[in-house]
């Protein structure tokens, strides 16, 4: 099957896989948030049923390849959809404090209490394994959320679920535009931190602090370290 503009669309080829081995559980797993500057970082959980297909007008693919009006448009089908979902987040101190490796691990922890089922499998999007051993069966996918029906759901929950907070944070931090910009890196962005500097909002661990805070007084922040490593 080939959608009309040529994309082949994701299967459940992983989710399967998974059941074969004897897994009952298989649940879906993407984060988004992880490159940007400010705002939280959220992962995507989503539990979606065996055998019954998505309704054809719901496109279910990788969240950036669908615009962002047609997320909103999708996003309670999609949610209906879904035999259990959910998203855990990790706020913009919790990146700085523990670190984006911890922040995952942070927020799937939260998606997972929220989740309503146990998983005893998980296919997740990436190369980089963060959900071990909190999950037992793991399968990474490098661009899962193009090929896993399961990891595309969570991608489209995650994101519309990640915008939304992005937008209200806007209302009270316009200077930075994070209802268009999601508190990603682009021109905008660094125009507005050049002029104003970091909103509490920002990652100010991260490294866009080297070069882009103009006054003197709002110095990059540490990273607090963990006990094991102190």
């Amino acid at each position: 099957m080939v959608w009309e503009d040529g994309v082949v669309p994701p299967s459940r080829d992983a989710e399967s896989t998974a059941h074969r081995r004897g897994r009952r559980v298989v649940v879906g797993i993407d984060e988004v948030g992880k490159g940007a500057w400010a705002g939280p970082l959220a992962v995507g959980v989503a539990l979606i049923p065996e055998h019954d297909p998505a309704d054809s007008s719901v496109p279910i693919r990788d969240s950036k390849t669908i615009s962002e009006r047609t997320r909103e448009r999708i996003f309670d089908d999609v949610a209906a959809w879904c035999v259990a979902w959910s998203v855990g987040t990790a706020s913009h101190v919790e990146c700085d404090e523990l670190g984006m490796a911890d922040a995952q691990r942070l927020a799937l922890r939260r998606g997972l209490d929220q989740l309503g089922v146990v998983p005893d499998a998980a296919v997740v999007d990436g190369s980089w394994d963060f959900v071990s051993p909190t999950i037992g069966d793991v399968t990474m996918i490098v661009k899962g959320d193009a090929s896993s029906l399961s990891i595309a759901a969570a991608s489209i929950l995650a994101k519309v679920t990640r915008d939304r907070m992005m937008r209200e944070l806007a209302c009270d931090f316009p200077a930075w535009r994070f209802d268009t910009n999601k508190g990603y890196p682009c021109q905008w962005h660094r125009t507005a931190l050049a002029a104003y500097g970091p909103s509490s909002v920002h990652r100010t661990s991260w490294a866009f602090m080297d070069n882009f805070v103009p006054w003197p007084g709002v110095p990059r922040r540490g990273r607090i370290p963990r006990l094991f490593e102190m």
